[in-house]
């Protein structure tokens, strides 16, 4: 009885490669669809209080007030000129975030609020403000009397000022965002390494709520 002629088989090194590449096909199908699911929906900022009407003197020495930030988003941070403690930082951070925004959107503007409005004026301001690169139509450095600062300051945009033990003022390091109806949308702390990103985060979810009244 003859014998059966052998069968031709497959090494098993071939099936370990195609097993492989099946394998590898199957995960970047996963990733592809994985990838192009829905984005989860943006939570909505939420409303905080309105900020209530103001008006102080900007660094050219010109009145400005509320409602010339009426139907615009703006961002607003608290600061004096002789501060030796984070306001140098804080400042840098929105010169930083000024210049993000000039590239993308010139209708977000910007408010920096000094805590010492008795030394602050608004030449002192301007000085300060032209060394951060700032152009004041776009951003505001503000002052006034005493009373009307921490008015606004303290009840309109819901920060804190006191005074150290050697009359320094203590103020609060945050950012406040607010949009072009005047609500307060949130805040952000300006000492966080990642403020300016989360900002512009912010100010992007603003202006896609509402982008025709942020011109």
């Amino acid at each position: 009885m003859s014998d059966l002629p052998a069968r031709s088989g497959i090494k098993p090194i071939v099936w370990v490669i195609a097993f492989v590449a099946v394998a590898v096909l199957i995960g970047l199908a996963y990733v592809s669809l994985k990838n192009t699911r829905p984005a989860t929906p943006a939570v909505p900022l939420e409303k905080f209080t309105l900020v209530p009407e103001f008006t102080l003197t900007d660094q050219t020495g010109t009145a400005f007030s509320s409602a010339d930030l009426q139907g615009k988003i703006w961002i607003a941070n608290f600061i004096f000129t002789r501060c030796k403690g984070p306001c140098p930082l804080i400042s840098t951070r929105m010169a930083e975030l000024n210049g993000k925004l000039k590239k993308i959107h010139d209708g977000v503007k910007l408010a920096s609020f000094t805590v010492d409005p008795e030394h602050d004026t608004p030449e002192v301001l301007s000085k300060y403000g032209a060394n951060l690169g700032a152009n004041p139509a776009d951003w505001k450095f503000l002052t006034g009397t005493p009373e009307a600062t921490n008015e606004i300051i303290v009840k309109g945009l819901l920060q804190p000022i006191a005074k150290e033990p050697d009359g320094t003022p203590a103020h609060s390091q945050r950012f406040v965002i607010v949009d072009g109806n005047g609500w307060i949308r949130g805040f952000q702390n300006g000492e966080d390494p990642e403020v300016v990103q989360k900002l512009m985060v912010d100010i992007g979810e603003l202006l896609r709520e509402s982008p025709a009244s942020q011109k």
